[in-house]
């Protein structure tokens, strides 16, 4: 295994579509409510519309040798954002800066994982995410059935402020000072 770490930019983000696939595959593989709502979730209708809503996006990719094995998309954007024809994905008025950070997407090939390729990209990320002074808020949703990705992302420091969808996602957030409930 010869693993590097490479940010990319937006112009780039091809690279990731077959990962990003994959992602919405795994997720539906392990969801318990709703699995259906995945079959239109792919590389263009999930990826793309979430770069072009955000303000800043952050793309990093793990190689081994020349193929991409995992990825981490984060993005800052206008906490309006997420209340759309979706879902309201936190309680706006909780949010007390214009702008919110999220980890949006996180995908590692399985025969990757348990090698740290998840720690370095979410470091990463996060330290990506940090630099904004403008943003206290930093969320990440986990689809239902991912318990192995909410146990990660516990043990990151984040904790579960609410679901949203009877369950379909559970939101993360790390601002700690704030209990918010839909």
């Amino acid at each position: 295994m010869n693993l590097t770490y490479e940010v990319i930019p937006d112009d780039k983000v091809e690279i990731c579509k077959d990962l990003c696939n994959e992602l919405m595959i795994f997720q539906k593989s392990k969801a318990t409510v709703k699995p259906e709502l995945f079959d239109t979730m792919n590389f263009e209708t999930r990826m793309i519309p979430s770069m072009e809503s955000a303000i800043y996006n952050y793309i990093v990719v793990a190689k081994d040798d020349n193929k991409v094995v995992g990825y981490a998309y984060s993005n800052i954007s206008p906490k309006e954002a997420y209340s759309n024809h979706f879902a309201t994905f936190f309680n706006l008025s909780s949010v007390s800066k214009d702008n919110v950070g999220c980890l949006s997407q996180f995908f590692i090939k399985e025969a990757y994982r348990q090698y740290g390729v998840g720690s370095t990209l979410f470091n990463m990320s996060m330290q990506w995410l940090k630099q904004f002074d403008d943003v206290e808020d930093h969320f990440i949703y986990v689809s239902n059935g991912n318990e192995n990705a909410l146990e990660f992302y516990k043990r990151k420091g984040f904790y579960v402020s609410h679901d949203i969808l009877d369950g379909f996602i559970t939101v993360l957030r790390n601002k700690k000072e704030s209990e918010d409930v839909l």
